[in-house]
C-alpha cells in the first residue's frame, strides 16, 4: 500500500507565510501528477495547486500569485508554500499523489489525513 502524511500545519499570524510537506511511502513504482488541497470548516474540499510529473504547475486563481508547489521524486516528497495567508486561508490541506504501484499497474490516487493551518488576526 502507499502512505501520504503531511507535515507543517498550525497555528500561522495573518499575513505570514505557510509551508507545508507532503511524503509518499510504501510501494510505489512512478509518480505522476500531485496536489495540494485544502477545506475550510462547513466547505467542500477545493483544489489549490497542481504539478504534473514534468513539472508543469497550476494554480487556483484564489491563490495564484502567492501560492508555490514543488515536489522531489527522489524523496517522494512535495511542497506548498504560501504567502501572505488570511483567515479565509484557516482550513485543512490535503495532498494527493496520483501513483503506479507497478509498472504495469493502473494509476491511483492517494490522500493523507491532512494537516490544519490556523491563520490568526
Amino acid at each position: 500500500q502507499v502512505q501520504v502524511v503531511e507535515y507543517g500545519g498550525g497555528s500561522v499570524p495573518a499575513g505570514g507565510s505557510l509551508s507545508l510537506s507532503c511524503a509518499a511511502s510504501g510501494i510505489i513504482s512512478t509518480i505522476n501528477d500531485i496536489g495540494w488541497y485544502r477545506q475550510a470548516p462547513g466547505k467542500s474540499r477545493e483544489v489549490l495547486a497542481t504539478i504534473t510529473a514534468s513539472g508543469t504547475t497550476l494554480y487556483a486563481d484564489y491563490v495564484r500569485g502567492r501560492t508555490t508547489i514543488s515536489r522531489n521524486d527522489g524523496l517522494k516528497i512535495a511542497y506548498l508554500q504560501m504567502d501572505n495567508l488570511q483567515p479565509d486561508d484557516t482550513a485543512v490541506y490535503y495532498c494527493n499523489f496520483q501513483v503506479r504501484m507497478t509498472s504495469l499497474s493502473t494509476w491511483r490516487e492517494f490522500w493523507g489525513q491532512g494537516t490544519r493551518v490556523t491563520v490568526t488576526v
